[in-house]
């Protein structure tokens, strides 16, 4: 049955239990992002310390995903999301209650983050659980509207928290987001393992998730393009303070609009997404959402105001919105159940990698040349990516095969 968001979700309890558990969640994790990144600064004074921080949390887990998808083939999904989410919640627990020294607080952040890494494939291997095949964008649409409000507020929910509760009580606010999100999944029905999943040994098992991408055409494109377009782009965050700085000249403020401007974009994409992506190929949208994404970066190199830069921006997050909608319903439809957590674990994973390599490369870039070509050449090689992906991506919209 195709409906739009808003019906979907009045519909459809256990969705709506789902996109709950998951915004309350992602609020919880930036919230524990914003204070332990606060609490190394005052306790070490490091640049390089916070740089260890996000290195341990944001990139390290990303290197285990065909391990971290194996876990939600392997097991109920349902009590796989509630025991990272358990999991989760007793490691900041223990964090706020021992503010421990720089290496064993990046060791139980290491450890948290690693369950954050098993949950985010399992959550999104359930979705063709809860809802029926025709509403997958929607309900993809949805998750991501709501995991990307939470992203946003999150840090400004920190921000008005820390004055009252302290580094201790926010944190112990995070380990109530937990310990809800929990208790909301825990309302949804069993995502017990498909026939045949637990049949062999976790690496044979890894091995197997990471052939069956390698050998489906369909599956290879989509991972392949999803991954070059973040290797091209991932830059943009960086490169976005440098241009408004020292290109146009302007103050913090224009930092802080040009940032907001492609999460502006984003929940606006999520949000028309969820009522009308169902009319669309999920092919088109996964392509239009690189295109579109890549375009953006590329017409920020010809930005002369913020104004400018503020609005490819802003349509750069619809197509980023589309990219993540077209990404996630294709691989859901072409990817058997038994095999679902894997793709994701390994597509994820990928993604962390190639985000932490445009990062870097895109570092090297900017102190070379300046913003304005770094986003002529990061926005460039997407448009590059998405022929090739055009070109190549073989038939991926077609009926799921289950």
């Amino acid at each position: 049955m195709d409906r739009g968001g808003t019906a979907l979700l009045r519909a459809n309890g256990q969705l709506r239990t789902l996109v709950a558990a998951r915004v309350v969640s992602t609020v919880g994790d930036s919230l524990t992002l914003v204070a332990l990144m606060l609490f190394v600064a005052d306790t070490t004074g490091q640049a390089m310390a916070i740089a260890l921080l996000l290195l341990v949390v944001d990139f390290a887990p990303s290197l285990f995903g065909p391990l971290t998808g194996v876990v939600g083939d392997r097991f109920d999904l349902r009590r796989v999301m509630v025991w990272c989410e358990v999991a989760q919640g007793a490691l900041v627990l223990l964090i706020a209650l021992a503010l421990p020294p720089l290496p064993l607080l990046l060791a139980l952040a290491g450890v948290r983050a690693l369950a954050a890494q098993v949950f985010l494939p399992a959550s999104r291997a359930a979705v063709p659980a809860v809802v029926g095949p025709g509403d997958l964008e929607s309900a993809n649409a949805l998750l991501g509207f709501g995991t990307n409000g939470a992203e946003a507020f999150g840090p400004l929910a920190a921000a008005a928290l820390l004055p009252v509760l302290g580094l201790r009580g926010v944190l112990v606010a995070d380990v109530a987001t937990f310990a809800v999100s929990a208790l909301l999944i825990g309302r949804l029905k069993p995502i017990p393992p498909s026939t045949g999943a637990t049949e062999s040994g976790v690496f044979k098992q890894a091995r197997v998730g990471l052939g069956y991408i390698a050998r489906t055409p369909a599956v290879r494109v989509v991972a392949l393009g999803f991954c070059g377009v973040v290797l091209c782009n991932g830059v943009d965050d960086v490169a976005l303070v440098l241009l408004a700085k020292d290109t146009l000249a302007a103050g913090d403020s224009a930092v802080g609009l040009l940032l907001a401007a492609v999460g502006a974009g984003l929940l606006a994409g999520y949000a028309l997404l969820s009522r009308f992506a169902q009319k669309t190929s999920m092919a088109v949208l996964l392509v239009g959402g690189f295109l579109v994404s890549s375009a953006g970066n590329l017409l920020t190199g010809f930005a002369w105001a913020v104004a400018a830069a503020f609005t490819v921006q802003a349509v750069r997050g619809l197509g980023i919105a589309a990219m993540d909608v077209g990404v996630n319903t294709l691989l859901q439809r072409l990817v058997p159940a038994e095999l679902l957590g894997r793709v994701f674990g390994n597509l994820y994973g990928a993604v962390g990698v190639a985000a932490a390599l445009s990062y870097l490369g895109g570092g090297l870039l900017l102190d070379a040349t300046d913003a304005p070509t770094t986003f002529l050449v990061a926005g460039g090689g997407g448009v590059v990516v998405t022929v090739l992906v055009a070109i190549t991506l073989p038939r991926a919209d077609r009926p799921v095969r289950r």
